[in-house]
């Protein structure tokens, strides 16, 4: 039998100590021990972009990452960035844009534009394409995703 691993660490500002089993990955974990349901399992591959957290201010694929690997880090997930109030606006232009049709893609999606917002204030529609590139929706075909994000980034350049 494989004993757990006790790990500490900041999930959304709050600290959080838990007992782990050395091979459960970060998305398990936040989903199972957390409840934090939002990190989405889509491929388990991490080419989808459906558990895309932020790992220290940096985006990742938390089904790529052991939870132990995240022992010390601060994680912020969906359910963290939309608490804060920090993605408000670009979940407003997803809303209006219908953006998020299915919803399975969203939370990562709104991650990764999150994190483009953060790197280049005002992207054009291919940036945003590229950086929105390892997130898969299949509902959408991107153009209402990609709008809602340019309208996002418009609006936080306008006076």
């Amino acid at each position: 039998m494989i004993a757990p691993l006790t790990i500490s660490l900041d999930v959304n500002g709050e600290r959080v100590e838990a007992q782990v089993l050395p091979r459960q990955n970060l998305a398990d974990f936040l989903r199972e021990h957390l409840a934090l349901t939002g990190t989405h399992i889509g491929c388990e591959h991490g080419v989808c972009g459906a558990c895309t957290v932020r790992l220290n201010g940096d985006i990742v694929r938390s089904c790529l990452m052991l939870a132990v690997q995240a022992h010390s880090a601060s994680v912020q997930t969906i359910e963290g960035l939309s608490d804060s109030g920090e993605i408000a606006d670009l979940q407003a232009a997803f809303r209006e844009r219908n953006a998020l049709q299915c919803g399975f893609c969203t939370p990562g999606m709104l991650m990764a534009a999150q994190d483009l917002l953060r790197l280049d204030a005002a992207p054009d529609r291919e940036r945003i394409r590229e950086h929105l590139s390892g997130n898969y929706c299949r509902c959408t075909g991107y153009q209402a995703i990609i709008d809602a994000v340019e309208a996002t980034a418009k609006a936080r350049q306008a006076p």
